[in-house]
């Protein structure tokens, strides 16, 4: 994993963290790869809420460009999709 990697993975988790403790989630507890997103303690509402997130902070939507069906389901596989779309 490259520093760049590194870098996009944390504010991924950090913006995660921010997300569930506005939400009343105070711990996500730990975020692992494998991680099913639907499993994280966040739900959808949160989720589109860290997506809006990443946008203002990375300056793009990958999301916007990618079909429906190739949505993520883990954290490993959201990270994917940004680190694709830099």
């Amino acid at each position: 994993m490259t520093i760049r990697d590194y870098q996009l993975e944390q504010l991924i988790r950090d913006v995660m963290d921010e997300v569930a403790a506005e939400t009343g989630k105070e711990d996500l507890g730990a975020i692992e790869n494998h991680t099913v997103l639907t499993e994280s303690g966040l739900d959808s509402l949160g989720f589109a809420v860290v997506v809006a997130r990443l946008e203002e902070r990375l300056g793009y939507d990958p999301f916007s460009r990618l079909p429906e069906d190739q949505f993520p389901h883990t954290f490993s596989e959201l990270v994917a999709v940004y680190r694709r779309a830099l």
